[in-house]
């Protein structure tokens, strides 16, 4: 009998050992070349847990002995690998076929046509040290030393051509060169290399410049050059709360602005500034808000601590949390792919990829819910009529014999999803259109204004608008995010597979259902104990003191389970700021302030409209004046604000270094079952490494 219950305790024991969680780490690579993938997707099989590769193909993440990770980059072939005892894990990746992309750091003089791809600055190199350094090149050592260019034949015979200062140079004359001399780098492959430089360019190109040069980069027009565009962001200044009251704003609950970031972080990329949406970065985010307890759509939760950067001002934490409801209590679905298949969406971070993470959403389908396909190039058209989810095997088929080719005929194919929406509408049910685009609409309405207009007309049949963007070179976020602010839908940015299960399989109720539309916020500080405020982030999402109870102005929607968070900073009655200017007193108006709200912060109010009326319903939540220990969600939170901040080069965050930022990240890390916080903290030691 002992012997048995020792066995049994061993039993015990080794399942206890094997549920146990443990984390590893390793690098992913491309077994053609043996460079580092920056941005693979490592997945847990089977769950939403996962992460993503820094900048030099390194990872970590949580797992169990048992589980298998599934590994993935766009153009590679996936890999399964199962885990044992060990605690690192190298992957080499496969590619499915040839990758097609540009490399460039650093911005010269010279005039290119056609081309498009990714950016990144880099610290100048030469030789071996642009191996590892620069994202698709590596160098190869020994009795024949030659550079190696990502997507040219490795072949000994293949040096690239080199430029120096707009002039060739000879291979020998590069290797001269020392790196303390050289300020930027550029990097082009075959392809488009051939596009500005010939026959000679078909090896692939190597751009430098060196120190002193009279042109200067400028990373603005670079992207503009690349042709990716961002709305203009002016960044909230501090208000004094005696001339403006209130604080009237939209909520917003796109996730884009983050991703986007990422994928240039991961690319070694500059950042533009007007990229950098803060409130869209720590939205990205959930928050441990507790679910609704009555009758209203989501919770309102607040706080107020001591600004992590500053020590004279405070920080103020507005969270909305949406009632989450599993997927079999959600409504019939009446869904219409809306899917760009032009030829500026032949790469393979564009099409490919939508079709992939398409097919994570088509998995969560139901029997009740239908999907249509719709395509447009030169012409827009219908691949697939109304399909049950019960026959997704039909609907993937459809997926899977898309092709890109020919013009973006953008309005004609939201023209025909609707028509089609509306045509299978579904009463008290979820009838949505799925844009899936880079945005870079080019025939028939084509401005933003004109596709605005065409989407506020569209939104009055009640159909929902949900926008997914892809890829990057002609990336379109000016233009995506207009059509989802004003067609009642979403935002967000598909940069990897890791990003779909993300959207389409963790947040499905979330990026699918809507719960509560025109979600309207107004703030009221009380001029007795707050100076002024300043609302960190949301500049396009500000809306007129009197739009808030005009229930005919346009406001932001919550999805099923979607949080919400907004920052406040804002400086105490009596606290002397460099950030006030001195304001001249007033002739004809006295302003005077209650006295009888002593004890109170501020209120908020909220207003929102249920998916299928017109009225809006408010709510109001007073915070008193009180000041508490940052919670892990608020430190994680003011981490991700500060890091858009300095992104952005903001004159408010006062200097504060990126060490602050993972460190506040790290105390407030908490849980993070699913590890985005980690790759968050990861994204910055990368950043930080890079600059």
């Amino acid at each position: 009998m002992k012997n048995l219950v020792f066995i049994l305790c061993i039993l015990l024991s080794s399942l206890s050992l094997n549920a146990q969680e443990k984390t590893i780490s390793g690098t992913i690579t491309s077994s053609a070349d043996g460079l580092p993938l920056p941005g693979a997707s490592v997945i847990v099989k089977g769950t939403s847990r996962g992460a993503q590769t820094d900048f030099d193909g390194n990872y970590k993440i949580n797992v169990k002995v048992g589980e298998i990770i599934v590994v993935s980059y766009v153009g590679m072939t996936s890999k399964e690998v199962t885990i044992g005892s060990s605690l690192i894990y190298n992957v080499a990746l496969e590619a499915a076929s040839q990758l097609d992309e540009v490399i460039v750091v650093g911005y010269g003089t010279y005039t290119r046509r056609g081309i498009t791809g990714a950016v990144s600055i880099t610290k100048p190199t030469l030789g071996s040290k642009l191996s590892g350094r620069v994202v698709g090149v590596s160098h190869r050592n020994g009795r024949h030393r030659n550079t190696i260019i990502r997507g040219v034949d490795s072949s000994l015979s293949n040096e690239p051509l080199y430029i120096l200062n707009g002039k060739p140079i000879s291979e020998d004359k590069f290797k001269s060169i020392k790196a303390d001399k050289i300020k930027d780098i550029e990097i082009l492959n075959a392809q488009q290399g051939s596009v500005v430089f010939g026959y000679q360019g078909t090896k692939g190109v190597v751009i430098l410049r060196t120190k002193g040069r009279k042109n200067k980069v400028d990373l603005d027009n670079l992207n503009n050059f690349l042709n990716e565009s961002y709305s203009k962001i002016e960044e909230n200044d501090f208000k004094r709360t005696n001339l403006a009251a209130l604080s009237t704003f939209s909520i917003d609950v796109d996730k884009a602005g983050y991703s986007n970031i990422r994928r240039m972080i991961n690319n070694g990329q500059s950042v533009p500034s007007d990229a950098v949406k803060v409130e869209e970065m720590v939205n990205y985010f959930n928050y441990n808000y507790p679910q609704p307890t009555d009758e209203h759509p989501f919770s309102i939760t607040t706080e107020v601590v001591k600004t992590p950067w500053h020590n004279d001002t405070q920080l103020v934490r507005i969270g909305l949390q949406g009632k989450t409801y599993n997927n079999d209590e959600l409504p019939a679905s009446n869904l219409t792919f809306l899917i760009d298949v032009s030829g500026s969406m032949g790469s393979p971070n564009k099409l490919p990829l939508l079709k992939s993470a398409f097919k994570v959403l088509v998995n969560q389908l139901r029997e009740k819910d239908k999907v249509s396909i719709v395509v447009y190039a030169g012409a827009a058209g219908v691949v697939l009529e109304p399909t049950s989810g019960k026959h997704k095997e039909k609907i993937l088929a459809a997926l899977d014999n898309l092709n890109s080719g020919g013009s973006t005929a953008g309005g004609a194919g939201i023209e025909l999803a609707y028509k089609l929406a509306e045509k299978n509408f579904k009463k008290n049910g979820n009838n949505r259109v799925i844009l899936a685009t880079d945005g870079d609409f080019n025939v028939g309405a084509s401005s933003d204004s004109d596709m605005q207009s065409l989407i506020e007309e569209k939104r009055k049949s009640g159909v929902f608008l949900s926008v997914l963007g892809f890829g990057y070179g002609n990336y379109k976020d000016s233009k995506l995010e207009t059509l989802a602010d004003k067609g009642n839908g979403n935002h967000a940015y598909i940069d990897t597979m890791q990003e779909a299960q993300k959207v389409f399989g963790k947040e499905f109720g979330g990026t699918l259902y809507t719960i509560a539309k025109d979600v309207k916020i107004q703030v009221e500080f009380n001029p007795n104990k707050v100076q002024a405020y300043r609302l960190i982030g949301y500049e396009n999402r500000l809306l007129a003191d009197e739009d808030f109870i005009d229930d005919t102005k346009d406001a932001g929607e919550l999805g099923s389970g979607h949080t919400v968070t907004a920052l406040y900073e804002i400086i105490p009655a009596g606290v002397a700021s460099d950030y006030l200017k001195k304001v001249s007193n007033l002739k004809y108006t006295k302003t005077g302030v209650k006295s009888n709200y002593v004890d109170e912060l501020f209120t908020v109010k909220f207003r929102y409209k249920k998916p299928s009326e017109d009225q809006s319903i408010e709510m109001i939540h007073v915070q008193k004046d009180i000041i508490s220990e940052a919670s892990n969600d608020m430190n994680f939170a003011s981490s991700v604000a500060l890091f858009g901040m300095q992104l952005r080069n903001s004159k408010y965050f006062n200097n504060a270094s990126l060490s602050k930022v993972i460190e506040l990240a790290e105390s407030g890390r908490g849980e993070d079952k699913d590890g985005y916080r980690a790759e968050f903290i990861r994204l910055v030691n990368s950043y930080q490494t890079l600059n």
